[in-house]
């Protein structure tokens, strides 16, 4: 195994096709299919499936390319400290669903590390993608909910993929809504108060089930429904047009304002909110410095 195979090996998956991976890395097609399929046949394994409509990981392969990560990523370590730069720079990645909580932490993270160079990276993602992404170990962490809905579900998909999640806090349902909205004035509220508004939920792509939509209760019928991509669009929906979503009911006003607020749903369903990490991959000091700072904000802005 050389290390070369493994970077051939890396652009391939990111980019899920050989043809457009060769042209990238400026070799032949043939060459790039040969060393990788050498590859395969060294370990043992096979890595790739490939169809019409390109290429994926099999299971073999995903276990593999986790392990191969963490060594390009050690790689690159050893190249930046001793090719010009007197330090490394801090590298962290986070993946999670659309929370502000998770922002907010982030933003305190690199506040403490302060003016040092660091490479970092946020990502709101949908539910499957914030999986994979800490599967695949393009994220040491991800944030992401369980529910008595999908928690049989999730769980399963987590051991499948060699996940932990780790529980930091439960809460009850919570409708956001306008803070001028006609129901903003009642304690709390039913499913059957919220019927004539619409309904607010993220775009989950293909991985549409509800198991994986990031708003509890997702089942529960509406005669109105908007699907949005971004926390953004979802807030401006809500306030233009006496939309809600159902949430943890942890609002951050420092990031998103006053505009919004929460209110209690009646129900007996729970949202139990944590962080994901890989079982093959040891957290780095700032992974778990993050994760400390994420306990802080979700105590801080619980409603």
């Amino acid at each position: 195994m050389k290390l070369q195979q493994l970077r051939y090996l890396q652009k391939v998956v990111a980019l899920g096709n050989i043809t457009e991976a060769a042209k990238e890395l400026f070799i032949a097609q043939p060459t790039l299919s040969a060393a990788i399929k050498q590859l395969e046949a060294e370990m043992g394994i096979t890595i790739l499936v490939r169809g019409k409509k390109g290429v994926s990981l099999t299971e073999d392969g995903q276990e593999f390319m986790q392990y191969a990560q963490q060594v390009l990523d050690q790689v690159d370590l050893l190249d930046r400290r001793y090719h010009g730069e007197s330090t490394a720079p801090k590298i962290f990645s986070v993946a999670a669903q659309h929370y502000a909580f998770a922002v907010d932490a982030f933003v305190h993270l690199l506040k403490e590390i302060g003016p040092s160079d660091y490479q970092a990276s946020l990502k709101e993602m949908r539910t499957y993608e914030v999986i994979e992404d800490v599967a695949q170990l393009k994220s040491e962490v991800g944030v992401i909910y369980l529910s008595r809905y999908n928690r049989q579900v999730l769980t399963s998909n987590f051991k499948e993929k060699k996940l932990l999640f780790t529980p930091l806090f439960k809460a009850k349902p919570h409708v956001f809504l306008y803070k001028k909205h006609p129901l903003a004035t009642k304690k709390q509220l039913t499913l059957k108060d919220l019927l004539p508004y619409p309904k607010l939920s993220y775009d989950q792509g293909r991985h549409n089930s509800f198991y994986y939509w990031e708003e509890t209760l997702a089942d529960q019928p509406s005669p109105r429904s908007i699907i949005v991509s971004d926390r953004a669009t979802l807030f401006n929906l809500a306030i233009g047009l006496n939309g809600y979503t159902i949430s943890s009911g942890i609002i951050n006003a420092d990031l998103n304002g006053d505009d919004i607020i929460a209110r209690p749903l009646v129900s007996d369903e729970y949202i139990e909110l944590g962080y994901l990490v890989n079982q093959l991959h040891h957290l780095s000091p700032i992974a778990n410095q993050y994760i400390e700072l994420l306990k802080t904000s979700i105590q801080k802005n619980a409603n």
